[in-house]
């Protein structure tokens, strides 16, 4: 999730429980080549484990992108073969080689073999539904030395419309002796539950449920755990919380970039609280170039006191 999953993100979401988080989508190419961006992606958050997600068409790429992020720190490494972005299946990248399994497949044993570090692949369900190639693909992955699979219950041609038809991940779980994730359209607990229960799969992965809502992941964990869950930062929690996060993006990003990349959380943020802001408001907090009236707005916004006087 280019531009979402970065370290402040990752970071609120461990610490609220989460059990894994996964760096944004990294660029194999540009990482070789030592774009700044591409560098950024590769920080490390938090205790947990450090899974780097690469993305690339080009098997030469993703082995040294590979080699650069296990010698960053990573503990894993994540192929993405699922992102539907025109961007990337454009340049044959993320979902795109699910139209290719030969190509798949030479890039998960490059990879392999570039690392000493464990290897995962997260892709779709197929191209189309003419095309529901993932048991193929995550036995191809799987053979070539891949240790989880994760699998999105939609087709590129999906995109995010429609339903996430978790039923159809159980034929790569019954493909494949490796973990399966499963993934799309879980939002709480009794949806991850189903989820489970449908796909016969081993974890769940958040992805959009987890915007405006990072301490969600943990919570999920917790029900499916049957341990007490951590109830929902709320009031001043949630305004430290809110604004830490953005604190953070500013001096990771820089705040010129940083005060354009926080902006979609904020609005996230609002969303999940059930904040309907009118035009004036929204505009003040989300095209506000001053981050310490951003600061100040998130407090009262966020705090009760715009809702206790709308």
């Amino acid at each position: 999730m280019a531009g979402i999953t970065d370290r402040p993100f990752r970071e609120i979401a461990e610490r609220y429980g989460a059990g894994m988080v996964v760096s944004e989508m990294v660029a194999s190419a540009a990482l070789s080549t030592g774009h700044g961006d591409m560098v950024r992606k590769l920080s490390r958050s938090g205790q947990l484990p450090h899974i780097v997600q690469l993305a690339g068409c080009e098997p030469g790429w993703m082995a040294e992108g590979a080699r650069i992020a296990e010698a960053s720190g990573a503990n894993i490494i994540d192929i993405n073969f699922g992102c539907p972005a025109k961007r990337v299946t454009s340049g044959y990248a993320g979902s795109a080689l699910m139209r290719v399994p030969d190509q798949a497949l030479a890039i998960v044993e490059a990879v392999v073999k570039a690392t000493s570090r464990p290897v995962t692949v997260k892709m779709r369900l197929g191209w189309d539904d003419d095309s529901l190639n993932a048991p193929q693909i995550a036995r191809l992955a799987v053979d070539a030395g891949a240790q989880m699979i994760t699998v999105h219950g939609r087709t590129r041609q999906q995109f995010y419309k429609g339903v996430a038809r978790w039923q159809l991940v159980r034929a790569v779980v019954d493909a494949v002796a490796v973990p399966v994730v499963v993934n799309g359209d879980i939002v709480d607990a009794d949806s991850a539950k189903e989820a489970l229960e449908q796909s016969g799969a081993a974890a769940v992965m958040l992805g959009r449920g987890a915007q405006g809502q990072p301490w969600r992941v943990g919570q999920i964990g917790a029900a499916l755990e049957g341990r007490p869950i951590e109830p929902a930062p709320q009031g001043k929690a949630l305004v430290a919380l809110i604004q830490q996060h953005y604190s953070d993006m500013l001096s990771d990003y820089g705040v010129d970039v940083g005060l354009r990349a926080a902006r979609k959380h904020l609005g996230w943020y609002a969303e999940a609280a059930g904040l309907a802001f009118d035009k004036p408001t929204r505009s003040s907090l989300l095209d506000n170039d001053d981050p310490k009236q951003v600061l100040s707005l998130i407090d009262t916004l966020f705090s009760g006191q715009w809702r206790a006087a709308a």
